[in-house]
C-alpha cells in the first residue's frame, strides 16, 4: 500500500483528467483519518490546484499568487 509524505497509508479510489486541463485524484485513508476520502485536483491551463487532506485541512492555490489554507478543526489559518 502506498504512503504519503507523512507516512500515512492510503489506497487509490479514482483519478482522471479531462480536455480542459484538469486532473483529479481521490485517496482512501481509512476510517481512522479525520477526512478518509481525501482528494486533490489541479488545472494545467490556469495553474490552480486544491487539496483536501486526510487531517481535515484544505489548501487552495488560485494559480495567480493567491492561496488559502484552512486548517483542521480548532486551528487557525487563512489567506497568504
Amino acid at each position: 500500500m502506498p504512503t504519503n509524505n507523512r507516512g500515512q497509508s492510503y489506497s487509490y479510489r479514482s483519478s482522471g483528467s479531462n480536455s480542459q486541463g484538469s486532473h483529479y485524484c481521490s485517496r482512501d485513508y481509512g476510517s481512522s483519518a479525520s477526512n478518509p476520502n481525501s482528494y486533490h485536483y489541479s488545472n494545467s491551463r490556469d495553474g490552480s490546484y486544491h487539496y483536501s487532506n486526510p487531517d481535515g485541512s484544505t489548501y487552495h492555490n488560485d494559480g495567480k499568487g493567491g492561496s488559502t489554507y484552512n486548517p483542521p478543526s480548532g486551528e487557525s489559518g487563512g489567506k497568504k
